[in-house]
């Protein structure tokens, strides 16, 4: 029988022997190892995962700082990861555009403007400006330059201009009758402005104001930075001034003296700024952490108010103040108002005191005062208006003064009957020179004689020492009392203004000239005498000309008063002697003119 062979053992036939088979492995492990080598790679899965979560995370924040929905980092996600919303916008609160709110009482009108929030008319209804119609206290021109009352004051600039010219949102708009409440505010960037005014049923107003920048507090002062409506000429200008109430000491700074700019630390009681008869004053709740900045600016003005003409112009000061508290919100009260001391007493500080002392009349105030308390007694109980109290008190003045006089010319005679012995040791020493130590001799020569007939040379001076501190007491009164503004006497429309007719100041002249022509001197030399009769009623009267009609009154009165007295006096035996005495010398004096001619 033939042997049967396995086919893949087989040599021919077609066959695969072990050669062929391990050359077919090797061929298939090179292609393997190419395959690996030059074949282009994948990323690995597990490696992309965390530089995707870094991606997402950085994103994220982006997308929320500027106000994008996030959609970039969401999709990053899975539908169902959670996804962190981001912040909501800030919330701005900003006017469209420009309102007015107006708040009165019996007393004032004050319209509100809700850019800057601060106020561009404050009138005083029973108040009138010098053209009859009523008077606002808000000075249009310095304020367009300088900022309406009740804005805002800082240090920076910019932030002071932004605060200032924001479109608050008012609480109310239209009228409101005070007593009530109105309230600005302002939010945007980050900085969030409120201010709240109470009003009631007088002249002064509540008012909270506080400023803050991303939540924290900033510095921001209250401000009347443009003086008064009032002021219309140079002169009133000038005289406008800084009251303030600062560690216990009251003051009342000059237009001068003020420095712009300057931070003043409390406790203040009070500060602002005032003319002759108004004033807008801060009194603020918490006097100790209160500071004020007092403002001093220029503004031109027509030389004359009343017919201006291009280019003819001067420059006044302008006075202010801003008042705040440092780092945090701001309570205070502000009187806007005259200056009327019965007013002002009423009204009081933090600190248990009162404006009284707004109205100052410096040195004086203990004649002023009381004097116009008098003047004021008389129009309440029946004279018909302050010109005829001014002529009463006048006369009140002048007959209490009466025996001054009397002292005065008996001072006058004795002297006159020791004119002769005088003269007779001033001959003695006429022929020494005026630095020689002898002419001490004659003076001592002289004390001792009026010594010894009981004649005091200061005895004629004294009454006249105590008759100067009730004139200008009274002149003080006069130019500062608010009573006397457009008060009316006879052809005049207002004391507190000079006499448009210039009668007053020549009957000032015609009547002091005539008091000194009828009052003898027989002590003094002709020659002077006649000098004095008309040098001091020119020089009086060109003082009167442009002062308030009410103190060439009392100056007119006084006189006219004084002529009377003086021709009664000279009916007296003193009066007859004092005018023999005086034409004696005269007679003499004449004589011995004649004799040196020929």
């Amino acid at each position: 029988m033939a042997e049967i062979q396995n086919p893949n053992q087989q040599g021919g036939g077609g066959g695969m022997d072990s050669k062929s088979l391990f050359g077919f492995f090797i061929a298939f492990a090179v292609m393997m190892v190419a395959f690996e080598l030059f074949a282009p790679k994948k990323p690995p899965t597990s490696a992309a995962h965390p530089q995707q979560k870094v991606q997402t995370t950085q994103s994220a924040p982006a997308a929320s700082s500027s106000g994008s929905t996030g959609a970039t980092a969401s999709a990053a996600k899975p539908d169902n990861a959670a996804v962190k919303v981001p912040a909501p916008a800030e919330n701005t609160i900003q006017a469209a555009g420009p309102e007015q709110t107006v708040v009165e009482n019996e007393l004032y009108r004050i319209t509100f403007s809700n850019r800057g929030g601060d106020v561009t008319s404050w009138v005083l209804k029973k108040y009138t400006d010098d053209n009859g119609k009523p008077l606002d206290l808000v000075n249009d021109a310095a304020a367009a330059k300088f900022g309406e009352p009740l804005s805002l004051f800082t240090y920076d600039a910019g932030l002071r201009d932004k605060l200032n010219s924001a479109l608050y949102v008012p609480s109310a708009t239209g009228t409101i009758e005070a007593p009530g409440k109105l309230s600005f505010t302002y939010s945007a960037g980050g900085l969030t402005v409120k201010k709240t005014y109470q009003f009631e049923s007088g002249y002064p107003i509540l008012a909270d104001v506080s400023v803050t920048q991303n939540g924290a507090p900033v510095t921001a002062l209250l401000a009347w930075p443009s003086g008064l409506g009032d002021q219309t000429s140079r002169a009133v200008y000038a005289q406008s001034t800084i009251d303030q109430s600062i560690n216990g000491k009251t003051d009342e700074i000059a237009a001068k003296k003020v420095v712009g700019g300057a931070t003043l630390q409390g406790p203040v009681d009070y500060a602002g700024t005032a003319d002759l008869y108004f004033a807008a004053i801060f009194i603020p709740q918490d006097p100790a952490d209160t500071s004020v900045v007092t403002l001093n600016n220029e503004l031109e003005i027509p030389k004359d108010p009343q017919h201006p003409v291009a280019g003819e112009t001067e420059k006044v000061p302008v006075l202010g103040a801003a008042i705040g508290v440092s780092g945090g919100s701001l309570q205070t009260t502000l009187f806007v108002g005259p200056k009327i001391t019965k007013l002002l007493a009423t009204i009081h500080t933090a600190n248990g005191g009162n404006l009284a002392d707004v109205v100052s009349y410096g040195w004086w105030t203990w004649i002023a005062k009381p004097m116009l308390l008098v003047l004021r007694f008389f129009v309440d109980h029946g004279v018909p208006n302050w010109g005829w109290s001014i002529l009463i008190l006048t006369f009140i003045l002048s007959m209490a003064m009466l025996p001054t006089r009397f002292m005065m010319m008996k001072t006058s005679i004795k002297m006159q009957r020791l004119q002769p012995q005088m003269d007779a040791v001033k001959a003695k020493y006429a022929k020494y020179k005026a630095t020689d130590p002898r002419r001490q001799e004659m003076n001592k020569e002289i004390f001792d004689l009026q010594r010894a007939n009981g004649v005091n040379m200061f005895g004629g001076c004294l009454p006249m020492l105590l008759q100067y501190p009730l004139l200008i007491g009274f002149y003080e009164m006069l130019e500062k009392a608010i009573e006397l503004r457009h008060a009316h006497w006879l052809w005049l429309h207002d004391l507190s203004a000079p006499d448009p007719t210039r009668i007053l100041p020549i009957f000032v002249i015609v009547s002091m000239f005539l008091s000194q022509f009828f009052t003898p001197s027989g002590a003094m030399d002709q020659k002077q005498q006649r000098m004095m009769a008309f040098m001091m009623p020119v020089f009086f009267g060109f003082i009167m000309w442009n002062l308030g009609a009410g103190v060439s009154l009392y100056y007119a009165g006084s006189n006219l008063i004084s002529v009377v007295q003086q021709l009664a006096i000279n009916r007296t035996s003193m009066g007859r002697e004092m005018r023999a005495i005086a034409a004696k010398r005269a007679s003499k004096k004449a004589g011995k003119t004649i004799n040196a001619r020929r």
